[in-house]
């Protein structure tokens, strides 16, 4: 599915002392399959902007198309799309509901009009694919499950759908280092597997960096930068300046090249960093090796 955003502002409360202006004039597209980040710290408007691609938002003024049609218009194409639109909040507890986790990962393929028997494989496959067995899980109450548990629910629901578009609003927030690098790791499987656009709102600009090719930086409640995720998050002065904390690995080189190491800053991969440091250092003893040989 292909989305273009196209001047798009936010007004919360116009007309009002209480008016906040939270998109300015945004314009960017998103081609099918693409693996987009949205950074950027609290309040530049990153949740606003991925419910007008949800078409949960009306604009203020310009427009959101998915395929062409309004993604918040009230028309059946503008429906139809809407469908193929799915979205992961970021805090799952407030939108679980029904009494089991089965019933809740299959309320979304129930609205659809799907039979049971297509029903129950999505399920199936929606648990499994998040790390989670189906039988041991299907009859238990969402209400009893971890903090951890709970969110990969969540995620299966929308997975249900098999959407062409996934959205996802902060999906580590709460997890420990291995809850976190688990779930990352089934994201990046599933999207592989289908090829669906995948969308990632996250100020956890490390655990966006293992997801994504592309990264689009909000400041604002504009974009500031939009770009291949090695050029923005390899610019550890781009990234202060719009009041995030660049990855860890980026910070680590930053400082090296400050010291005088010439290596790339452009690793925000923790094993590319390692091998970034190792090559420097090889290149070093080689010269080194080769300044000691007798003329």
């Amino acid at each position: 599915m292909m989305i273009v955003v196209d001047a798009l502002s936010h007004i919360y409360a116009p007309d009002t002392p209480l008016a906040r202006v939270a998109l300015r004039s945004v314009t960017l597209s998103i081609s099918p399959g693409e693996r987009v980040g949205v950074a950027g710290p609290t309040g530049s408007g990153k949740s606003t902007l991925i419910q007008h691609l949800a078409g949960l938002l009306a604009p203020s003024s310009g427009r959101v198309l998915l395929d062409g049609v309004p993604a918040s218009g009230k028309g059946q194409k503008s429906q139809s799309r809407r469908r193929q639109v799915g979205i992961a909040f970021q805090y799952p507890e407030e939108q679980v509901f029904e009494q089991t986790v089965g019933r809740e990962v299959a309320f979304g393929p129930r609205n659809l009009g799907l039979d049971s028997g297509e029903i129950h494989e999505r399920v199936r496959w929606a648990l499994n694919l998040v790390g989670l067995d189906a039988p041991a899980f299907l009859d238990r109450s969402p209400f009893t499950l971890s903090g951890g548990e709970l969110r990969r629910v969540s995620l299966a629901g929308v997975l249900a759908l098999q959407p062409a578009v996934l959205i996802l609003d902060e999906p580590t927030a709460g997890l420990d280092p291995r809850g976190r690098g688990s779930l990352l790791e089934r994201i990046d499987a599933w999207q592989r597997e289908t090829s669906s656009t995948l969308i990632v709102v996250s100020h956890d600009l490390a655990a966006l960096a293992q997801l994504i090719d592309r990264v689009v930086l909000l400041r604002g409640a504009e974009i500031v930068a939009d770009g291949p995720s090695r050029s923005v998050l390899g610019d550890p002065a781009r990234l202060t300046g719009a009041g995030l904390e660049p990855p860890l690995p980026v910070a680590l080189l930053h400082q090296l090249r400050t010291a005088g190491w010439n290596v790339a800053t452009d690793r925000f991969r923790p094993a590319e960093a390692a091998e970034e440091i190792a090559s420097y250092l090889r290149a070093g003893r080689r010269q080194f090796e080769t300044r000691g040989v007798p003329q």
